[in-house]
């Protein structure tokens, strides 16, 4: 007879893997399926090796730069082998953390592409490599996938010349000119990147600007900051074929235009992975990804779908507390998602941090707000250690019942100080609550408690 799991998780990444764990920590038998690397595209492909690439930008700009700061340093130079060598070292050493959190934790790992057969009694059966597992709750965490839209000769160029964000990862050389096709995080991350490194960068962008549901006064400000570094970008633009060496694209006014490429990234975003793993088997419903509730159930009870494959919002520490809550909700502990706190961040240099509604969010729904800015020449930190640099704080504010709706930033260390904007927005504190927090001094931190002080009472 097959053993019977508490519970079945289909998906290694970031809520997959923190399911399994919080799942075996409290005395479920856990099983994780994972097809290719524990960590998922997060880990592997995605958040971590492309922060790793991101600071290695980072270090040779401030070396190029070091005289501003009376440091003296000669013949700079950035090795792409050496940068992409060590990017494969940080993540050879966080998978093997998750490696060893799952051995810790008594989750039996299995890695192999899993598929959802059916029910067996009371229990879904799942099938791997000829095996038959079976679990009475199942949680999907099959993340996302690079979306490829039929854009003449992107399918037949894909994976050499036409990149998505697994290959842009690993490449040896730096191109002399590299095109990116969307406007979104992931493209404006990378040619952050190559245009830190020396190529001539192209980013070509349907919409009429950059970085998608970002503020849109943030967004400007951080094309400003690309193109002063090099970056072209062709807004209001769309791209109708793809050739080798060349892209050919359409402005809104008719003109038609060629940009010359030695690779392409291709990020006009990401597609759920619903399809191939037999949801249709046991009645799941499907959409553009899997439809849920706050506690991350489906249509199917004991079916649960965390992270990108849900559609909710597609960023990993998203997944990780749809996760807690999918895992406390079989546990029978009241918990539910709420969206309306969490952040996002961008991390270009300067970096943008933002949590809550935008001031066009705010005019969409109707919302009577206030806005109050600050120049990030605010925080003596941020002036000490970014010379020449600038940036904003921006909090929005409900105009009547004055409690903090969304702050949004831009300048160096804003994604590690977002997380308390969050905060006050899930408290729903209001200005003066928010004022009453000791921010440490001298931290960049101090803006937002600045910014709140600008508000009248």
């Amino acid at each position: 007879m097959s053993t019977v799991y508490d519970l079945i998780v289909i998906g290694g990444g970031p809520g997959g893997y923190l399911a399994a764990e919080r799942g075996a920590h409290a005395g479920l038998k856990t099983l994780l399926f994972e097809k290719r690397s524990l960590g998922g595209v997060c880990l592997n492909e995605g958040c971590i090796p492309s922060k790793a690439l991101l600071n290695s930008a980072k270090h040779y700009e401030h070396a190029l730069h070091a005289n501003k700061y009376g440091v003296s340093c000669d013949n700079v130079a950035i090795d792409q082998k050496a940068v992409v060598t060590r990017k494969a070292k940080v993540v050879r050493t966080l998978v093997a953390g998750v490696k060893a959190k799952m051995r810790g934790a008594g989750v039996t790992v299995v890695m192999e592409e899993a598929t959802i057969t059916g029910k067996d009694g009371a229990n879904f059966a799942v099938s791997a490599a000829g095996t038959t597992y079976l679990g009475k709750n199942l949680i999907i965490a099959t993340g996302s996938s690079a979306a490829v839209p039929p854009i003449p000769g992107v399918k037949e160029l894909l994976g050499d010349y036409v990149l998505t964000n697994r290959e842009v990862l690993d490449l040896q050389e730096i191109p002399k000119n590299f095109t990116v096709i969307g406007g979104g995080v992931i493209g404006l991350e990378m040619a952050a990147y190559y245009a830190a490194v020396g190529s001539k960068v192209t980013v070509i962008e349907m919409l009429d600007h950059i970085a998608g549901a970002t503020d849109l006064e943030i967004s400007s400000m951080l094309q400003k900051e690309l193109e002063a570094k090099g970056v072209t970008f062709l807004l209001s633009t769309a791209v109708k074929s793809v050739e080798m060496g060349k892209v050919n694209a359409e402005k809104a006014n008719g003109e038609k235009i060629s940009v010359a490429a030695d690779k392409v990234l291709l990020s006009i975003g990401r597609r759920s992975n619903c399809m191939g793993i037999g949801l249709e088997n046991i009645g799941v419903e499907i959409d553009r990804g899997v439809p849920t509730d706050t506690q991350g159930r489906t249509n199917v009870p004991g079916v649960y779908a965390i992270g990108d494959v849900n559609g909710h919002h597609m960023l990993a520490h998203t997944a990780y507390r749809e996760a807690e809550v999918a895992i406390n909700t079989i546990l029978g502990k009241p918990d539910n998602m709420r969206y309306h706190a969490n952040p996002s961040v961008i991390y270009t240099q300067p970096e943008i941090g933002s949590v809550g509604k935008t001031e066009e969010e705010c005019k969409a729904k109707g919302i009577e707000y206030e806005v109050a800015k600050l120049p990030m020449v605010y925080s003596g930190r941020f002036v000490a250690e970014n010379e020449g640099a600038d940036g904003l704080c921006k909090v929005i504010v409900d105009k009547k019942k004055r409690n903090v709706l969304g702050v949004h930033l831009i300048g160096a260390y804003s994604g590690e100080i977002i997380w308390g904007a969050a905060e006050m927005i899930e408290m729903q504190l209001r200005v003066n609550d928010a004022r009453q927090i000791i921010f440490p001094h001298p931290t960049v931190s101090e803006i937002i408690r600045e910014t709140l002080w600008e508000f009248k009472d």
